[in-house]
């Protein structure tokens, strides 16, 4: 386990975070306990003491790491969530989609050999041997829409294969190449399943109801603890990451279906549940502290109620600044009672600062990522390192003590990709945006679409997100279900009610 800018990571032998593992938040002792600063600096017993005695119950706890091999009972619970999307999805696809959505965010990843399986595969393997049995139109695939981001995933595909050229360690190489085909399988079927079945109101709903349990399930770390926290005046302030792998994390998921939800809330004059989604995620959005989160997810959202017409604008808004507002509340409570004093609500300014936060010398700071992926990247310029050789290779930038990601979707493209991944890349960045620039924007899935792909293009300038499968299988969802309502054109209306 590593503590990261105040967010937990895991860091296995395959270099993949939340892989095969269950996370179980045990409140130990302060002077037991492994918390942001808490083992790096002088003075640390005398910081957990004053912790403890200025607040009744633990805002930060560890998380328990525990690798889970595939047993026969969770095969037998995998075997079963197969068979029921199965039967779902060729009863109705969208059906399927509202299987993915709902169990993506919880994982229960299990080991079996070098891979793990998890709820999402599971589900993505049932939705296409649904459609293949119900023998669904693939021909929706050469859609303009659909044509283009694909052609781009497959480019990502291609671009992270090929860095196996000049790859030191070739394992990591294959494990992101089958990651990005994954991603495109998934757009594949989701778009497949919602043209064939364009059940608005089924994925409506599924989105909110999966918004508001992450929300809620993150809002009680607050709590019952949070997996990773941020020192202010010697006392740890939580930052909440809910089911996710982090805060970071949490953001991105969040500032994703957010974007989608706003669009929905705007056209629809009667929308308690989107309402009560955005104010729940917007909290929850806050809590996590991550300054890039927040302000690229504000942001998207920002563009959904610009480009969008409908009557509830205002509604929306006061929802998305109601959750905002809260959320800051709470984190001056915590700065309160940190100093004792409503001097504490300075712990706020972390938002409107740039100034990096002090982490543990294994991980280093954003300037010297930054600089190691360029001096990387200028090693291999055409095919890159290989994907996921950056940590393993940082000991080459001068950095042998790091051990982490770089810090940004774009720079870690171009280290471990070269030229030729960077360019994948950013292709597809660009192209998930401009596909739905022109919208319709009454339509709440493209305006969502368009939102959620600028608010992650932006918030991946300071971190690497579509690494994590939790974020990166979200955003493909939602590129597919907005590529399916650009395809189907006009003569199909969107969920009214």
């Amino acid at each position: 386990m590593r503590i990261v800018d105040g967010t937990t990571q895991m860091r296995l032998d395959d270099g993949r975070p939340d892989a095969g593992i269950q996370i179980q938040a045990v409140a130990l002792a302060f002077d037991r306990a492994t918390h942001l600063g808490f083992g790096h600096s002088p003075g640390v017993r005398e910081r957990k003491r004053e912790a403890r005695e200025s607040v009744p119950t633990h805002p930060v706890i560890d998380p328990v790491i525990i690798h889970t091999p595939l047993d026969p009972g969770t095969i037998v619970v995998f075997a079963a969530a197969f068979g029921a999307i199965v039967f779902a999805s060729v009863r109705r696809p969208s059906y399927g989609v509202v299987a993915l959505i709902a169990l993506l965010p919880f994982g229960f990843p299990h080991y079996l050999g070098d891979t793990t399986i998890g709820l999402d595969k599971v589900a993505l393997l049932a939705n296409a041997a649904g459609l293949l049995l119900g023998r669904r139109d693939a021909r929706v695939l050469g859609g303009n829409t659909a044509r283009v981001l694909l052609a781009c995933g497959v480019g990502v595909v291609v671009a992270t294969a090929l860095s196996i050229v000049d790859a030191h360690y070739r394992a990591p190489v294959l494990r992101e190449t089958l990651k990005a085909a994954q991603y495109v399988a998934l757009f594949a079927v989701v778009l497949i399943a919602v043209a064939a079945d364009a059940n608005d109101r089924a994925i409506r709903i599924a989105l909110v109801a999966t918004t508001i349990v992450v929300s809620v399930l993150a809002l009680a770390q607050e709590l019952i603890g949070a997996p990773s926290g941020l020192w202010y005046d010697n006392f740890p302030i939580p930052r909440i990451a809910g089911p996710l792998e982090g805060p970071n994390q949490l953001a991105a998921y969040l500032g994703l279906l957010l974007a989608v939800i706003t669009a929905y809330a705007i056209r629809r004059p009667k929308a308690p549940f989107e309402l009560v989604a955005l104010g729940l995620g917007s909290a929850a959005l806050v809590l996590t502290i991550s300054r890039a989160g927040v302000a690229a997810s504000l942001a998207g959202i920002i563009v959904v109620l610009v480009a969008s017409k409908g009557s509830e604008r205002r509604r929306a808004v006061l929802a998305v600044a109601g959750g905002a507002i809260a959320g800051c509340a709470v984190i001056a409570s915590w700065g309160f009672t940190a100093a004792r004093s409503f001097q504490g609500v300075k712990v706020l300014d972390r938002f409107g600062s740039a100034a990096p936060t002090n982490a543990p010398a294994s991980l280093g700071t954003r300037e010297q990522l930054w600089h190691a992926a360029l001096f990387l990247w200028r090693t291999h310029p055409i095919f890159g390192i290989g994907a996921g050789n950056f940590e393993r290779e940082l000991g080459i930038a001068g950095f042998p003590q790091l051990h982490t990601h770089a810090n940004s979707l774009y720079l870690q493209a171009l280290a471990e990709g070269g030229i030729v991944l960077a360019v994948a890349t950013i292709a597809l960045v660009f192209v998930s945006i401009a596909a739905f620039a022109r919208g319709p924007f009454s339509a709440p899935l493209v305006a969502g679409a368009l939102g959620a792909s600028i608010g992650l293009a932006a918030h991946q300038v300071f971190d690497l997100l579509v690494f994590f499968p939790k974020v990166g299988e979200t955003w493909w969802i939602v590129l597919a279900l907005g590529a399916a309502r650009l395809d189907r054109g006009a003569d199909q209306g969107d969920d009214p009610a």
